[in-house]
Parts: C-alpha cells; structure tokens; sequence
C-alpha cells in the first residue's frame, strides 16, 4: 500500500472516530455535537463549495470558499490531499462580557488542499451547537516568508426566500466632517435581498436573516487583529448570494492598502454563521468568544460600571468645571463608578483643572474617562484633544500623563474605516492603554470582533446609530423604541456596545425647554438599561434625574452592567424584544415594546417559577410603577405595555 493511500485511510479513521465523515474523495461533512448541524465541504473541478443544513433544512446553499493571493489563487484548480477531525472542548471565564463563564464544545474539519504551485490552504471548519465557523491558513511550499491576500471569495448564499435586518456600509470620507465609514447607519427592516444597499457597497457585520418560517440566521466575523482588516459584505443578489469584501480604498483619507499582507504562514479572521429556528441561538451565541485568545495579560485590574455623562444631553456646553462638578456628584450619588468628560475638556476645562476634578471625583468614590480624537489626518473632526492617539510618540506620553493624573479610561473617537493599517491603529491604541493601566472604549469605529476576550482592557464600541442621534433628531426619536427590538438581535450580538441608554427626561435639553420629544414611557427606558449590553454603561441621565421616585433610583444605583448569563425570552425585531440577564443570584428580565400600540405578551420564565419578584411597568401617565408580582408556578408570566412602552422583572433565584 502506497503513502497517499495509507494517509487516506488514517484521515477516513479519523472521521469516523471524530463524528465527520468522508461520503467520497470529492465531498467532506461534519456535524455539531448535537447532530443538528451539519456542514458539507466539496470541490468539484477544484472549486471550494460548501453548505449549511440545520435539522435537515437547507440554511445555506452551496456558497464559495477561497482566496486569491500574492502566493498564488486558492480559489480554483485546488488538489485535495487530507482531511482529520477532532471535538474541541474548552472552559473559560469572561469579566466583561453577557456570561461569566463558557463551555465550548464543538467539532471541527481540517482539509487541506493544494494549488497549482503546491502551496497548502487549510480549510478549517468549527461547528457548535448554535455555530458555524470557518477560517484560512496558507503556508508556502518554497518558505516564503509573506503573502498579499487581494481577495477573499468566501461567501453565503441563503435561501431565496430569506429577507434582511442588515445596515449598509457608508461611503469613505463622507457623513459628518469626513468621519465616515463609522458604522452609524439604520438598518433594512424585514426587506428582500435583491434590494441595493443604501450607498451601493453593501453591508457590515453583523447582517441578521429570516428565513420565513423556518428560522434566522447571523452573519458575521471575529478575530480580526492587526493581521488582517475588517471587512463586510458585498452587494447581494436576488437569490442570496453575499461575498465577504476587504475596505473601500478610499477609506481612511486613502492611508493603508485594502487588502491584507501578512508574514507567512498566514491566517484569516473566522467568518461566522448563528442559525437556529428562533432568535434564541443568536442572542446567547457567544462565537465571537469562543474562537479567540487573550493577546496580553492585564496590567491592572479593569473595572466595569456605570458612567455619568454630561455631553449626551447637555453637549458641548456642559464641558466645563462647574458642570462636571455636577456629574460628578450625579454619579457619587447614584452610587455609579466612573463620569466621562468629552470633547475639547483639554481647551475648555485645562489640564491643571483635570486633575482637580480627578481629585475631587476620587473622593466620591467616582473614576474619570476623557474622550480623545483618534485623527491624524484622515478627517476634518475639529474636537481636541487631537493628534495624541494616532502617533505613538505621543500617545504613550500622553497615556503616562492619563495614569500620573489618575484617569481610569480613554474614549476614542472618529476612527473611520476598516483598512488593516486602522485595525492595527486599534491594536495599538489598546496595547498601549493597558501598559499605562487605561480602559478603551471606541467611538465613531468598526464592530468589535472578539475584543473583549482578546484584549483585557477593551471596555465598548460604538459602532451603532447610538443615542446621540435622540438629541439630535427628531426622527430618531420616534424609531427609538423600533430600534430596541432590532438592535438586541442585531448589533449587540456581536459585541459590547456603546448606545447610550437610559433617558428619562421628557424633552432632550438642558432647559427641557426645546430639544427632541421622548415618546417612550419611562419602563421602556429602564429596560433598556438591561437589554443594550456594555460593560460600561453611559447613561443619559441628569443632574435633575434625581427628582425620580425611590424605586426608579434604588433600580438605577443596583442594576449591573455585565452579567453571569443570558437569555433570550421572545420577540422579534419590529415586535417586542424581551431578554433575561443574571448576575450573581439575580435576575434582570428586561421586555420592550417596539410598536406604537399597546402589546400583552406573555413570559417563559422557568427560572422564576414560583417566585416573588419587583416589576417595574407602565403607569397610564408613562411613569415607572413598582409592585411585587408572583411568577406562576408554570413560570408563565404575562406583562401588559403601553405604546413604546417596557417593563423589568428583577429579583433572586
């Protein structure tokens, strides 16, 4: 018997040990640990082609595999030469993220194939029981030691029939001051796939699909360091076909290539797909976790809380000693860990005077966060500080200063694109910070991709049509419940993410005088201190806030920002959104109401099964009430809302 035979019936042995199989020498499967999923990996003629079914449906038709490079194409004319199985099995624990604690299981396929000039792609495929991963490595025959990736053909072809919650990539150098791509745009609301994005470059991370009756599925990557740029999705066709695509050249001012380049052997992010026949798989999917890896140790210890924030509700004006006095007394007195001082503090405040409010912030048991623009001169962002976050020179002099001073946190602003030159801006940024003991949270960025495993010091991003676009129109106020059905879904998936929850004043100003008109009751803004997840949460809260009822106050100075678990209870974008959170022995079930009408809806909630919990619910005059209800013993509860309106069941276990 020859050597390739013999290889041939070890990898075969594998499979059938391992759970995967080979069908014949052109087609390789693997199933979730479950046996629910299965993944089918063919090449026919040489052309990479695999598919996705889930409890026998077909979730992805045959969809393309490969990339072209410096080093040659992999995407036609492969060889295959072996494939092995194995189960992973691993355990971790998470500080700053929607669990505590994760045990991943799931089955994975190496296939390795060849091109033309024998060099090798590894073909890897990971497969849980909510997850299908895949990813690239290439190695070189000859022992080069780089490759350019130009192009990279993975694709997702879905069922005809399946329709969007997606939102389009923006156009380089556009929006406000040039700040775009920024990932700030609304989001296709149950639409067909063969519809045009917005700006005709298609879509970003993640992209959420409803495949009629027979289940959702969510799109999207992680693990995108400074090895590799960020990228989307390309325009999709009628019959649902959707290509991952690098960055627009024209990103960043045109700074930085828009493919990847990387020392050889090479890896790419992994492309990741959530299915399921609810949104159940996708709200408690912790993929983007699972299939990453710490790139540093902690300096310090990095906290997670609450943030006061004056800029959000009294803007530019606000940036001054007096007023962040009162923040910083807002958020010693609802007992919140950190207040963030925004743009131009350096012009408006001084630095001598930072220090003062640092001083007088940490004797109220409250932490400072200053905001930072991130621009050289790839924008025409006015706000300053500026050019001390893109150069290292004088980012790690001005971080000395930030932990001489004793800042706790950096709020990064205006980032702008996806070229691999910004992520690894990124990188460093973060790298840095943690040298120094700062947090980072990114604003006006691109989609967190497993960051909050990768690096220790990564709080949030924003990387959404955050709150400050309730102050600054109209229309978005009115979509403001709307939106909190889709976001959970959607954008939060992925990643902490920076929205800037919680309003309860009615009219968005600091005068109450003029200003955007809050529509949704004060329940539904309470819920979504629970239902949009980061680990620093920067509320729109003011100082007159403190006028709100005990109860409103008791929940705001309690209620956690991460969490031991996460579940999802019902609901579906455009509907009503209701998630479940636990920390320690408490639970937090948060339920929204994204219709202009009233809404009944009842509650699984078997972990409350016969308890006596708070329920703070809709007044007819859209204030909050408390009362304690009882949980069936069935678990079954049902919660009545008003138009845009909420709830929050909380209590123990």
């Amino acid at each position: 018997m020859n050597l390739y035979k013999t290889l041939f019936l070890k990898t075969t042995l594998l499979f059938l040990c391992a759970g995967g199989y080979a069908t014949a020498r052109d087609q390789l499967s693997i199933e979730s640990p479950d046996g629910m999923t299965r993944v089918s990996l063919n090449w026919p003629a040489g052309e990479l082609i695999y598919r996705i079914s889930h409890k026998e449906k077909t979730f992805l038709e045959d969809s393309p595999l490969g990339l072209k490079t410096s080093l040659g194409d992999f995407s036609q004319q492969l060889t295959y030469v072996s494939s092995a199985t194995a189960k992973i099995e691993e355990s971790y624990e998470l500080d700053r993220a929607k669990v505590s604690h994760v045990d991943y299981v799931a089955s994975e396929l190496n296939a390795v194939f060849v091109n033309g000039n024998r060099d090798t792609l590894n073909v890897i495929f990971r497969v849980s029981d909510r997850d299908v991963a895949f990813s690239y490595r290439i190695a070189s025959r000859e022992g080069k030691s780089n490759i350019r990736i130009f192009e990279e053909l993975s694709g997702f072809n879905l069922p005809d029939e399946a329709t969007t919650y997606i939102t389009p990539q923006a156009l380089p150098m556009t929006g406000w001051m040039e700040t775009k791509p920024s990932y700030e745009e609304e989001y296709t609301l149950n639409e067909a796939m063969g519809k045009p994005s917005a700006y005709g470059v298609g879509y970003t991370f993640p992209a959420l699909f409803k495949w009629k009756d027979n289940g959702w599925l969510l799109i999207s990557e992680t693990g995108t360091d400074s090895r590799y740029p960020g990228c989307r999705l390309g325009e999709g066709t009628d019959t649902g076909l959707y290509h991952v695509t690098f960055p627009q050249e024209g990103e960043n001012n045109g700074i930085g290539i828009n493919y990847a380049a990387q020392a050889l052997p090479a890896r790419t992010p992994w492309r990741t797909v959530t299915l399921g026949e609810s949104l159940k798989p996708i709200v408690e999917s912790t993929v983007a976790f699972d299939l990453v890896e710490e790139a540093y140790k902690p300096a310090v210890g990095y906290r997670p809380g609450r943030a006061a924030w004056s800029w959000i509700v009294w803007q530019d004006d606000s940036i001054n000693y007096e007023d962040q006095l009162k923040y910083i007394d807002l958020a010693a007195a609802l007992d919140f860990e950190y207040v963030l001082i925004d743009n131009h503090w350096d012009l408006r405040i001084g630095r001598d005077r930072i220090r003062a409010l640092v001083d007088y912030a940490g004797d109220r048991g409250v932490e400072v966060i200053l905001w930072y623009n991130s621009n050289g001169y790839w924008n025409e962002a006015p706000q300053t500080p500026k050019h001390r976050m893109n150069n290292i020179v004088a980012r790690q002099q001005e971080m000395a200063w930030l932990r001489d001073t004793g800042v706790k946190g950096i709020k990064v602003d205006f980032l702008g694109g996806d070229k691999q030159e910004t992520i690894k801006l990124y990188e460093e940024i973060l790298t840095d910070a943690n040298n120094y003991g700062l947090a980072v949270n990114f604003h006006g960025c691109t989609l967190p991709r497993g960051w909050e495993r990768m690096y220790p010091n990564y709080v949030s991003s924003e990387a959404v049509l955050a709150s400050e676009n309730l102050v600054f129109r109209q229309d978005a106020m009115d979509k403001h419940a709307m939106n909190a059905t889709v976001l959970p879904f959607t954008r939060n998936t992925a990643g902490a993410m920076d929205f800037g929850p919680l309003f309860l004043n009615k009219k968005l100003s600091r005068d109450q005088k003029g200003g955007t008109v809050r529509s949704t009751t004060d329940a539904f803004e309470l819920a979504t201190a629970v239902l949009y997840f980061s680990p620093v949460q920067h509320f729109g809260l003011t100082p007159d806030n403190l006028d709100q009822p005990g109860h409103v106050l008791d929940f705001i100075r309690a209620v956690p920002t991460v969490w031991d678990e996460t579940l999802y209870i019902g609901g579906t974008p455009e509907d009503y959104c209701a998630l479940a959170r636990k920390k320690g022995e408490r639970w937090y079930i948060a339920v929204v109401n994204g219709e202009k009408k009233k809404k009944q809806v009842e509650l699984e909630l078997p972990m409350l099964a016969g308890k006596r919990v708070k329920l703070l619910y809709d007044r007819k005059d859209t204030s909050a009430g408390i009362k304690e209800v009882k949980i069936g013993k069935d678990g079954i509860f049902k919660v009545s809302m008003l138009p845009e309106g909420g709830a929050v069941l909380y209590g123990s276990r």
